[in-house]
């Protein structure tokens, strides 16, 4: 009994389902641009108040340099413990969830970091962290 063979088909990509997706995403999106320009058309007076805080981001943290003399530094500004107190207590004022970054020397007494942690508790600063450096790395 013979058999009979065909040949096989070489297998195809149909782009037909790709193409409806492509353009039902375009027209979606040209919908969506359209809705929202109709939106900006409607003159709207909106309300004023007079005592409003802008939206912003929260501040940078505060870094704490502490050198292995005891010397502190914030910013560029050398301070004593207690202007640094000074300092955190204004920024906590401004910003409740001030953080602060404190980075002692290696080398340093270990006083001198834990007086910093004691103005950032006496400032009610609850964010803070110490930085660490991974043995490998080279000093920055």
């Amino acid at each position: 009994m013979p058999l009979k063979s065909e040949p096989l088909e070489e297998p195809q990509l149909n782009l037909v389902p790709m193409l409806d997706v492509v353009f039902n995403l375009i027209i979606f999106f040209m919908v969506g641009t359209r809705f929202a320009d109709m939106e900006r058309q409607f003159d709207i007076h909106l309300p004023e108040v007079s005592d409003a805080q802008p939206l912003t981001s929260p501040p940078d943290e505060i870094v704490v340099n502490v050198f292995d003399t005891g010397k502190i530094v914030v910013g560029e500004r050398t301070l004593s413990l207690e202007e640094l107190k000074a300092v955190l207590d204004q920024a906590q004022a401004r910003y409740a969830d001030q953080a602060v970054l404190i980075r002692g020397d290696g080398q340093g007494v270990y006083q001198n970091v834990m007086d910093v942690l004691g103005a950032c508790h006496a400032a009610r600063i609850t964010n803070f962290s110490l930085a660490t450096q991974i043995k490998n790395e080279a000093p920055r």
